[in-house]
């Protein structure tokens, strides 16, 4: 293990501390889980406001003098909780951000325990919202309580209410709030570590852009057997249209998307397939080193289809097809000139005259951390005490956009990215979950990071 930073930090005492607040701690967020926090309009918004009110309470107990509930935008977003607790004079402000959202949970069948129901299996704990983000949520909480009246920076907090559906109003929050989250240091809990066992800081994510493409060939739908053969339906010319996108390889045939290399960190292919679920036999799709095509180099994937599904399909040449794609871009990329080089790519491919029209979706922004200075010396070596290993710096293939909007709001404050994450928590998917002793350990790290920077002295 390296040495301390030149600065007086009693790890063994917060250890402690942390040890004793985390029974508390690991209740309250089993307490968030229940709260079905799904921000997509079609669930009931009503668990959000409830959750966005637990979440008050939390930081309330944890010492925050001022908490509120907040929202901004027209039409209004999703509740965000902001609090704030001043420190002494000349400390540095560190701004805590999370969210309190969740995606929909899908279908309960693919669960092995409720959806928002935690059960703990084989030391980790399950249950949507138990990683992705309702544990940095009690990370910033369990750092709190831990250092109670020995908290020595200003603190801000900032738990969104909206991450999950792309924070919408995210910008016009930070427009009408700027001055009461104004920091020196934000720490972005919303990440994840390289390994079990192996802490991480985020250094780069993905920018993404998504959006529909619509395939007309017909004004009606007409018999299959009757007109088929001279008679293109949209299924077929969408299929066509979008075989497009890819090289043979795979690798994504759209021009003017820029790419990068990755940092040079050891990822074994049959690792990667574990962690991925990719079935034997099933290639790997693009070239170079595995770390770049996941983290620095666009993707382009189709996550939906408007069509009749099997079970109701009937002999119809379809009029109409509509298809959601999103694309991940490398760090650097321009999000909108990326979607101009996607639909001039898709226009320029129309088979047999087809009607096709390409809606944006979401754009964020990628992301490129400077990743040197005293703020990072201290949240290396924190890390390095809470898990007994040197944190590694990886990049991230998915995308968290609010995250350069950050630094472009507030471009002296240093942006660190963390999480509880590892690549069995299925975020998103079917069976999240959090690592009860990773998380832990993101609790004492957060801890001591905080003790930390309150020795910095204006360095």
């Amino acid at each position: 293990m390296t040495s301390a930073p030149a600065f007086a930090v009693d790890v063994e005492h917060l250890r402690t501390r942390v040890a004793a607040v985390m029974p508390g701690v690991r209740a309250d967020l089993e307490a968030l889980v229940r709260i079905p926090s799904v921000s997509a309009p079609a669930f009931d918004q009503a668990h959000v406001e409830r959750s966005a009110a637990a979440v008050a309470d939390l930081f309330r107990g944890a010492g925050m003098a001022e908490v509120d509930i907040l929202r901004a935008g027209e039409p209004a977003g999703a509740p965000a909780v902001v609090a704030h607790r001043p420190g002494p004079p000349g400390a540095p402000t560190v701004l805590l951000y999370a969210h309190h959202d969740v995606q929909p949970p899908g279908e309960d069948a693919g669960w092995d325990s409720p959806a928002f129901e935690p059960e703990e299996r084989n030391g980790r704990l399950y249950g949507r919202g138990a990683a992705d983000d309702k544990a940095g949520l009690l990370v910033h909480v369990a750092a709190l309580r831990a250092l109670g009246d020995r908290l020595g920076v200003g603190v801000s907090v900032f738990a969104e209410g909206e991450e999950e559906i792309g924070s919408p109003t995210f910008e016009a929050f930070l427009e009408r709030y700027r001055e009461r989250l104004a920091a020196d240091v934000i720490v972005v809990a919303d990440s994840g570590n390289w390994r079990v066992g192996e802490p991480a800081l985020t250094t780069s994510l993905r920018g993404l852009v998504d959006g529909v493409i619509e395939v007309r060939t017909l004004d009606h739908a007409v018999h299959s057997g009757m007109f088929g053969g001279p008679v293109p339906d949209a299924m077929t010319a969408a299929v066509r249209l979008l075989s497009s996108l890819w090289e043979e390889d795979g690798t994504p045939a759209v021009r003017g998307l820029l790419a990068g290399e990755a940092a040079d960190l050891d990822y074994p292919e049959g690792m990667l397939r574990d962690d991925a679920g990719v079935l034997d036999g099933v290639q790997l799709i693009g070239t170079g080193a595995l770390t770049s095509r996941l983290w620095t180099r666009p993707a382009v994937t189709i996550t939906g289809i408007d069509a009749p599904s099997v079970a109701t399909a009937s002999n119809t040449l379809l009029p109409v097809v509509r298809v959601k794609f999103t694309m991940r871009l490398a760090p650097g990329q321009d999000p909108m000139a990326a979607f101009a080089a996607l639909r001039d790519h898709l226009l320029g491919h129309v088979p047999w005259g087809a009607r096709v029209e390409i809606t944006l979706g979401e754009a964020g922004h990628p992301w490129a951390g400077a990743v040197d200075g005293p703020v990072y010396d201290v949240a290396r070596w924190a890390l390095e005490q809470a898990w007994g290993v040197a944190p590694v710096d990886m990049g991230v293939g998915g995308s968290i956009p609010f995250i350069a909007t950050l630094g472009r709001t507030y471009p002296g404050a240093t942006v660190l990215v963390t999480g509880v994450e590892d690549p069995d928590t299925r975020a998103h998917g079917t069976n999240e979950s959090v690592h009860l002793a990773e998380f832990a350990r993101a609790c004492l790290a957060e801890t001591l990071l905080l003790a930390g920077l309150a020795e910095l002295d204006g360095r």
